[in-house]
């Protein structure tokens, strides 16, 4: 929902990460549908973010225009069966703008329903789903939300291409741990049978680099391009990125390390290793 924070809204975060490399992932719930992105970033490498849908034939739909949009995979978000206890949201409610659409959730509807497109979500979607879509679709699937390593071995076994360790930027459930902190556990349990990815309170260029160091072999960020887009849309997300960018390179350069293969687990110390010391 990127143009609520800017008209650019999600072409101008895909803008962004065209100039600075990376990978956009286009939300089901985007204000920008997957053609328009694809338009407005076509060099730029695309993912494609779902909800399993009740109606499966609108799934499979959804994955035939990303992949006619020339995206590269798909997202399958696992940890939001239902919405959490979003208090900041109940404290300051708000209302679309009418000229606001979800052409990926709703494509056919005159008027956005958040609502609906909330409903139209299967809840009771279980690993089947994973089955389903990985006999329907050619494109890679990534599993969002993962945050034990019994889920990760689970999902590597139904053939799952990347587990992405989650907990919804702490949205979703309270005192969920945090990614850093299960991320060698996942890793340790995946042994490089899938990519291990992570997000979840990344906001400086050493919080990239620890999770690379730990495992990690891509890190997402969600607030802090948004928070770039809405100050001055696709220059300040593009400038964001810079951001991290340049201070995961300081980091590197003032731990010694030459190429993104280098970082190591040494480089991070936990309190085990610290009391150890």
């Amino acid at each position: 929902m990127q143009r609520l924070a800017h008209p650019d809204g999600e072409c101008g975060s895909a803008k962004a990460i065209e100039t600075i490399g990376g990978i956009m992932v286009l939300s089901y719930f985007a204000t920008c549908s997957c053609e328009e992105v694809a338009a407005a970033a076509p060099n730029a490498r695309k993912w494609f973010n779902f909800y399993m849908h009740k109606d499966r034939t609108i799934t499979q739909g959804v994955f035939k225009r990303a992949e006619k949009a020339g995206f590269e995979a798909v997202v399958l978000t696992v940890d939001a069966p239902v919405i959490g206890k979003r208090r900041d949201i109940e404290r300051n409610p708000f209302d679309f703008p009418p000229h606001i659409k979800l052409p990926n959730a709703c494509p056919d509807e005159e008027e956005l329903s958040v609502s609906k497109a909330h409903d139209d979500i299967d809840h009771g979607a279980t690993w089947e789903a994973v089955s389903w879509i990985k006999s329907v679709s050619r494109l890679p699937l990534v599993l969002k939300g993962i945050q034990t390593a019994e889920d990760a071995i689970h999902a590597v076994e139904l053939g799952v291409d990347g587990i992405w360790i989650s907990n919804h930027g702490g949205r979703q459930i309270d005192t969920a741990p945090a990614t850093i902190d299960i991320l060698p556990s996942i890793v340790k349990a995946v042994d490089n049978r899938a990519e291990v990815y992570l997000d979840s309170g990344v906001r400086r260029g050493t919080d990239v680099f620890k999770a690379l160091a730990l495992g990690a072999k891509m890190v997402f960020v969600g607030r802090p391009a948004i928070w770039g887009l809405t100050v001055d849309g696709t220059k300040g997300a593009t400038k964001v990125m810079e951001i991290l960018r340049d201070e995961l390179d300081l980091t590197m350069a003032l731990t010694g390390v030459a190429d993104i293969k280098s970082i190591t687990p040494k480089f991070v110390c936990s309190r085990d290793s610290l009391s150890k010391l």
